[in-house]
């Protein structure tokens, strides 16, 4: 069988050999009658005349050139004409199906003159490529793939049966199979140099040479890999250098077969090294050959403009790379630096290099318009995909292996800065400026947190036996890895200059990727410098770090100024001015955090904002008053992390009059000075939301004083209180507020409907916290020392008069039903308030339900009821609010029922007298006062406005 195999195999070569002689003489000859054809009717000058058709035209044209006929395949310039016709313009069509050809020359004839003008001719539109019929795909394409498999099989099994049987020794039969891959590789050229290009046009991905010359290449990489690893005729160095040269000169051979035989000698030189094993690998040849092969890949590339096979040699760099500092027994960093180094000088300098979108033409149609899509589809895409993703994941591999490699951290950060430095010098490399930015910041995060970090500061290993026996058991030594700060900061400074010089660089040529830069460039070492001092820094006052913020800060600033000069506001949104300058302010506020601490950071912070704001007048950017809005939410994020501003054991005793006036105090003061700074700013939205945050950070003042006082200068508790609950409350009061105020001066559905949620919201946490879980009647919480200024006051009455403040805006600018909702709901605060201040008088601090009812306080409840009942009669009428007057008859019913139900049962002697005779008289009054305000001058008619829903 095998015998039979292999002469099959000879017989095809044979065939596919004798058949390209052919195909070229013949192809040879019909390319030279057509150039005789087209030379003749040149020197015969024929025209066609005005009004001619394209058919006519074709008609007239020699009958000789008509009576030979012409191959199928390849018919005559005039047959095609015949078939395709002319377009109106009197465009030519291309001779070799619809490829461009020698442009037609048009002379228009006119009647009466005596010199013919002649026009130059319009491009010819390319002809629709027709579709391939079922005998061209299998009889040209299947036939020559399926061949060039046999001959290499041929060739196998030609050694294969030789050592079988054992007709020849070793060295002969390797010989010959080396010959046969040589003889093969010769036949490849010799078929190429006869065969026409019109074939590799017709058959691009079934070239006859090409699948020649892979097999003799196949072939001959066989036999050198047999003659090392089975015979040992070669040592490893000879072996390598062999396969090595197969690889290249098949690379070599590919500028003149095509992208598949490239990627064959691709495929060849990266599975080399993992084919030849030595005692004493060598990381420098390893990476030194990987780059030269890589090299050679990239030349070829950049000849015939491939985008497949670098794409591929960068996948496989990047998968060597990782094997190595995964697998390797001993790492060495500087020889794979060294081919990350090459792989980014290669794309920069190679291929895609110096190209720009106008030397490859779009793919389909014209090129898009918008800016974005050109910015992320640049030319070669994937070239410099896949070359920032090779040069990015050894980048991570080596910034998780500091500090146990040495030298790793170093080579992070050469190849975080090659990359970034690749995307600031060339227009089509956005993704190694994306992809330099995240394995920064990914990068320099996994560092923080591995050993030395944070997460592993506490890592030891066992100390080294003692000398002598009567020494001591090893004790564990602990071991601090320490990873290098002063790296870390000069990679930022560094990020920040490339980043910066790349803004200036694409300004000119893209608006769109200039923008992205100016973006990266703070963010990223913003970034770096953050986690080194989150995480390596002195918290309470680090003069480093801050200096090097303060610096960066203001080169943002002033580059900010740079960059924005000559622009005016009229241009639109300036997106380099906004970033640049928030970035500046970021690394102001981390300056402030390392070299203040406590009150001063916080006070900075919003004094820094202000002075933004205040820097409207020397320069009318419109990012400068949101600086302010961001210091607020900067603040707010501080409280939320610290609400006592200084610490809880730092925290003054003292009510009123300590740093939670300053910290929260004076946050509200500058946001309402800023927004009044602001009344004459053009856009009207910052301005409300400045006034917005004012009013919810002095509301949130007023209740963290009330709290602390009432506590006895403790702020926090790790137990859920009733006053810890009332400050939420009142923040989402303001946040429904805000969210009201924005949307009066801005209208927005999210605002509309974001405020009536809050408000929902607010009013759910109220039934369930406020009058149940949290209620001190049932939880037995102290109210605190003060009789007023106490827990009652915080829980329910700035809550109550919250809301009704919320109700009183909400008039007119929400549905009834909220309104009236949010109206009851302080309604219900101010009745508890009321209710439990009377169980407070007479049971003092402690208002448990365990201490039972007093015969006096049951009295009093009826009592300040009905006072309050008479209180919501007169503010209801007041403000012409029924829903008011309708909770005030509410509460005098309940009263009511509580007087013929209750006191009748509980009270006795004068104090149920009493009660009676309160109630008759509150109720008479009522009575009285309705008759007053509903009656008209003639005392039957009633007042509209006072029925008025409200």
């Amino acid at each position: 069988m095998l015998e039979i195999l292999s002469l099959v195999a000879i017989g095809l070569a044979l065939y596919t050999l004798n058949a390209s002689r052919n195909s070229a003489q013949k192809l040879g000859e019909e390319v030279m009658r057509l150039k005789r054809e087209v030379e003749a009717l040149k020197a015969e000058g024929v025209t066609a005349p005005v009004g001619t058709t394209a058919a006519e035209t074709a008609e007239a044209a020699p009958e000789e050139a008509a009576e030979e006929p012409a191959p199928a395949d390849f018919a005559s310039p005039w047959a095609t004409a015949q078939a395709t016709g002319t377009d109106e313009a009197g465009k030519g069509r291309s001779i070799f199906g619809g490829e461009p050809a020698v442009p037609a020359e048009a002379v228009v004839a006119s009647e009466g003159a005596d010199e013919a003008v002649a026009t130059a001719s319009a491009v010819p539109a390319a002809a629709a490529k027709p579709k391939e019929s079922f005998e061209s795909r299998i009889g040209a394409r299947w036939a020559v793939w399926v061949g060039g498999i046999a001959l290499a099989l041929g060739g196998i099994f030609m050694v294969k049966y030789s050592i079988e049987a054992g007709l020849l020794s070793p060295a002969v039969r390797l010989s010959l199979a080396a010959v046969f891959g040589l003889v093969l590789m010769a036949v490849g050229e010799f078929v190429r140099r006869r065969t026409l290009p019109v074939i590799a046009n017709a058959f691009q991905n079934a070239m006859i040479p090409g699948v020649l010359t892979a097999a003799g290449a196949i072939t001959l990489f066989a036999v050198t890999y047999v003659s090392y690893e089975f015979y040992g005729y070669f040592g490893p160095l000879t072996a390598f250098v062999l396969l090595a040269a197969v690889s290249f000169a098949t690379i070599g051979l590919s500028l003149l077969h095509g992208q598949a035989l490239a990627g064959l000698g691709l495929l060849a030189s990266l599975v080399t090294p993992a084919l030849v094993a030595t005692e004493e690998p060598s990381a420098w040849g390893l990476f030194g050959f990987l780059s030269v092969a890589w090299l050679a890949t990239f030349a070829a590339a950049r000849i015939r403009r491939w985008q497949v096979v670098p794409a591929l040699a960068n996948a496989g760099m990047a998968l060597w790379a990782v094997l190595y500092l995964s697998e390797a027994s001993t790492v060495a960093v500087v020889p794979l630096l060294f081919a990350m180094l090459v792989l980014a000088l290669g794309h920069g300098v190679i291929w895609p290099g110096s190209i720009t979108a106008e030397d490859v033409p779009p793919a389909t149609g014209a090129a898009s318009a918008d800016p974005l899509d050109r910015l992320l589809a640049p030319p070669a895409v994937a070239v410099s995909l896949t070359g920032a993703l090779a040069l990015t994941f050894p980048a991570l591999v080596l910034a998780n292996a500091v500090p146990a490699l040495p030298r790793a951290d170093y080579g992070f950060a050469a190849i975080v800065m090659a990359l970034a430095v690749l995307g600031a010098l060339r227009g089509w490399a956005i993704y190694p400026a994306l992809f330099s930015a995240i394995a920064a910041v990914v990068g320099v995060g996994a560092m923080v947190v591995g050993p030395g970090g944070l997460l592993f500061d506490d890592v030891s290993i066992l100390a080294p036996p003692a000398l002598d026996d009567t020494a001591a058991l090893p004790l564990p030594v602990p071991v601090i890895a320490v990873v290098p700060v002063d790296l870390l900061l000069l990679l930022a400074v560094a990020y920040a200059a490339v980043g910066l010089a790349a803004v200036r660089l694409r300004m000119a040529g893209s608006s769109a990727f200039a923008a992205l830069w100016s973006l990266i460039a703070p963010a990223v070492p913003f970034a770096i410098l953050a986690l080194s001092f989150l995480n390596f820094g002195n918290l309470s006052f680090d003069l480093k770090h801050g200096l090097l913020a303060v610096a960066l800060g203001l080169a943002f600033l002033a580059a900010a100024e740079v960059f924005s000069r000559g622009r005016a506001e009229e241009d639109g949104p300036f997106i380099p001015q906004w970033a640049l300058a928030a970035g500046g302010f970021a690394f102001l506020v981390l300056a402030l955090h390392a070299m203040t601490d406590g009150l001063a950071t916080t006070l900075g912070i919003a004094f820094l904002g202000t002075a933004a704001v205040f820097a409207t007048r020397l320069r009318r950017w419109p990012v400068l008053p949101w600086l302010m809005a961001g210091a607020a939410a900067i603040v707010a994020g501080r409280i939320g992390w610290e609400p006592t501003i200084v610490g809880a054991a730092n925290l003054s005793k003292t009510p009123v009059f300590n740093q939670l006036l300053a910290g929260y105090g004076i946050p509200a003061a500058l946001l309402a000075l800023s927004a009044f700074e602001l009344r004459r700013w053009p856009g009207t939205q910052i301005r409300n939301l400045l006034q917005a945050l004012a009013s919810l950070f002095l509301l949130l003042t007023a209740a963290i004083l009330v709290r602390h006082g009432m506590n006895g200068g403790v702020l926090d508790s790790s137990v859920p209180t009733l006053g810890e609950q009332s400050i939420y409350t009142l923040l989402v009061i303001g946040a429904s507020a805000i969210l009201m105020s924005l949307d009066l001066k801005s209208p927005s559905p999210v605002f509309r409907y974001g405020s009536m949620v809050v408000g929902g919201l607010s009013v759910l946490s109220i039934l369930s916290a406020h009058f149940v879980g949290l209620n001190p009647y049932f939880t037995g919480e102290l109210l605190g020392k003060w009789p007023f200024l106490d827990l009652l006051f915080v829980g329910y009455l700035l809550p109550g008069i919250a809301y009704g403040g919320l109700a009183f805006h909400a008039r007119g600018r929400r549905p009834m039903p909220y309104v009236i909702m949010l109206a009851l709901t302080g309604v219900a605060l101010a009745f508890a308030w009321v209710t439990l201040s009377v169980r407070r008088y007479w049971h003092g601090e402690g208002i448990a339900d365990w201490k039972g009812f007093l015969q006096p306080e049951t009295y009093t409840y009826s009592v300040v009821w009905l006072l309050l009942g008479v209180l919501l009669l007169a503010v209801g009428s007041k403000f012409d609010s029924k829903s008011i007057r309708l909770a005030s008859a509410g509460l005098v019913l309940i009263a009511v029922i509580k007087v013929f139900l209750v006191d009748m049962a509980n009270l006795e002697g004068i104090l149920r007298a009493l009660s009676f005779i309160g109630l008759g008289a509150v109720l008479i009054g009522i009575g009285l006062f309705y008759q007053k305000i509903l009656s008209g001058k003639s005392g039957t008619g009633e007042k509209a406005e006072l029925n008025a829903e409200a």
